[in-house]
């Protein structure tokens, strides 16, 4: 095995339910966190899942990579609208992403 080992996840949450989803995240985090550090990639469509901790993101878009790099960067920056092909604002809270869609200002 390679050192360290790799941990591949793909929507590892789908159909849990919150307190079940709370429960893997915290583990992964744990599991992170631990001396053996495994290499993890995580195929995610739901930022709230992202555990804290998490350094890099990679953005996809009809299967090519459209941006690759620090988790910060590439959630703050506009590139992910363009991947979207919507207006989305990233917001992070002790560690935990979220988005919300950008709306326009109600007209007066």
């Amino acid at each position: 095995m390679p050192s360290p080992w790799p941990l591949l996840l793909d929507d590892p949450a789908t159909g849990l339910d919150v307190a079940d989803r709370e429960q893997l995240i915290d583990r992964l985090e744990v599991l992170g966190l631990t001396r053996l550090e495994p290499a993890s990639v995580l195929v995610n469509r739901h930022l709230e899942e992202l555990p804290p901790g998490t350094t890099h993101a990679m953005l996809l878009r009809d299967g090519r990579c459209l941006v690759a790099g620090r988790v910060g960067e590439i959630l703050a920056g506009l590139q992910a609208s363009a991947c979207f092909d919507h207006p989305v604002r990233f917001t992070q809270v002790d560690g935990w992403w979220s988005v919300r869609t950008r709306r326009p200002a109600p007209a007066e």
